[in-house]
């Protein structure tokens, strides 16, 4: 199981859980939440069937999302992958997500592009992860930055978040 702490903008300490549980060699069932500890409930939950096309460097993923603000929805997500250097090591991606409500009546839609840069051995020990991105819908550039365990995330509306994986 995959866990972290989260902490933003919201002034919200989280945590959160995530497990990939194997269907087969391509697919697997997906669940993760998150707890809230100002209040102490989750504040989100979801599961999800992820397949992964190795052959397109490509994932899909369908299933039901439980959000404190937005209830239960319905998600469908996409993810690909565009080597831009043979190593693997620069990546640029295109990724979309999809909820809809239980009635299928309100839709909401993320997608982003972004260049996505490994740098193994930093320093001893250390791996590093650049990512610059562009939210399409938002219309929002945004930048992560990981090392290890903790990673960094910001947009320039100002919103902002550090997770530490434990």
């Amino acid at each position: 199981m995959e866990t972290s702490l989260r902490y933003g903008d919201s002034k919200v300490l989280r945590i959160h859980a995530k497990e990939k549980l194997p269907i087969d060699s391509n697919t697997y069932f997906q669940v993760q939440g998150e707890l809230d500890t100002r209040i102490g409930q989750p504040s989100s939950l979801s599961a999800l069937i992820r397949h992964f096309y190795p052959n397109l460097s490509a994932t899909l993923g369908v299933g039901l999302r439980y959000d404190k603000r937005d209830k239960l929805r319905y998600t469908v997500r996409a993810k690909k992958t565009f080597p831009v250097t043979i190593d693997g090591l620069l990546n640029f991606k295109i990724k979309g997500q999809c909820d809809v409500d239980k009635e299928f009546k309100e839709r909401k839609s993320r997608g982003a592009a972004e260049f996505s840069w490994s740098i193994f051995n930093f320093q001893k020990d250390q791996d590093v992860r650049l990512r610059l991105g562009y939210e399409i819908f938002e219309q929002v550039p945004y930048l992560q930055i990981r090392e290890n365990n903790w990673t960094l995330n910001a947009d320039y509306k100002g919103r902002w978040n550090v997770r530490f994986d434990l």
